[in-house]
Parts: C-alpha cells; sequence; structure tokens
C-alpha cells in the first residue's frame, strides 16, 4: 500500500479521522508530528492535539527529515500518522533552502511508495480559497498544490474532508 492522503481545511476533520482510522486499524500507531511551537496559538494547537491521542501511541516529532522518520519508524505491523504535510511544507520553506525543499519533497515521494504497514498523510488543503496576495503565500500555496497532485498519484486512496464528513476522491470507500 502506498499510503492514504487525507486532505482538508483547518478544523474539517481530517486529523480526526486519520486518528479514527488508525485507532480501527489495530496496528501499533506512531504519530509523526511536523508541527513547531512558534508562538502561544500554535502551542495551543499542539496541546490539543496531544490531549486527543491515546497514550500508548509513540510520537515523533519531525519538523523537516520527514522520509527520513518515515522510514526508520515505518513497519508491516504499524500505522504511520503524518500530521501534517502543510506545516513541514511551511517549515521547509520557512528555512529558505530551495535544494533541501527539493530534496526533501522528492525524498517523501520516492520513500512512500516502498514503505510498509498503513500510512496516513495528513494536509490542508489551501487551493480552494482566493489567491493570496503576498509572494511567499502564493509560493506556498503552489509547493502545497503541487505536492498533493504527486501524492495523490501514488497514493492507494485519497480523502477530502469538510465538516467532519469524509468524500474518497480515490480508492475504496
Amino acid at each position: 500500500m502506498s499510503g492514504e492522503l487525507i486532505l482538508g481545511g483547518a478544523r474539517s476533520g481530517k486529523s480526526a479521522l486519520a486518528e479514527r482510522l488508525a485507532r480501527e486499524s489495530w496496528l501499533a500507531v506512531t504519530y509523526i508530528a511536523t508541527a513547531t511551537a512558534g508562538d502561544g496559538e500554535m502551542s495551543e494547537r499542539i496541546a490539543h492535539h496531544r490531549a486527543r491521542r491515546p497514550a500508548e501511541w509513540r510520537v515523533v516529532e519531525e519538523p523537516l527529515r520527514l522520509a527520513s522518520a518515515m522510514k526508520a519508524h515505518a513497519a508491516p505491523d504499524r500505522c504511520l500518522i503524518v500530521d501534517c504535510l502543510t506545516l513541514w511544507l511551511n517549515n521547509l520553506l520557512a528555512a529558505e533552502d530551495e535544494s533541501r525543499l527539493r530534496d526533501e519533497c522528492d525524498a517523501l515521494l520516492h520513500t512512500l511508495p516502498d514503505l510498509p504497514g498503513r500510512i496516513l498523510l495528513v494536509s490542508n488543503e489551501v487551493g480552494m480559497g482566493i489567491v493570496p496576495l503576498g509572494e511567499l503565500s502564493r509560493r506556498f500555496c503552489d509547493e502545497a498544490g503541487r505536492l498533493h497532485q504527486h501524492l495523490a498519484q501514488i497514493c492507494d486512496r485519497v480523502v477530502f474532508v469538510a465538516a467532519g464528513l469524509p468524500l474518497v476522491l480515490k480508492g475504496n470507500p
């Protein structure tokens, strides 16, 4: 299996869906968190996610080297949740290193198809609104859109979540 991509807007229920699918898999779960607490509001979001996770889930915090972390923790008897790809992408853009951005995205796309176990990738769909005014914001939307398109091609299942309701775009319902 090449993974499942779960897309949606902010507070759409995409993380809750990934967590439910992980629980229902009956596999051991590793949660790869990409967020960094750069301010109080983000710290609150991280705390909210932590409080929701079962205590027996292993948590790996990796803001940049996602493919390496996934490769290190994937196993046939394990479910990996990556939450979230757009925060990871933001971290890479903030590093202002174009070659690292390309290398890390390529590593993810090349590593994902060979990973054992169940892989759940959570990401914000940011391309459905108006075109942002700022250059960096437009770049972020463009990079996220390209990444999502590439992942949608290689993932076995793609789900869009709105108002807590999943809509299967690709794969089995």
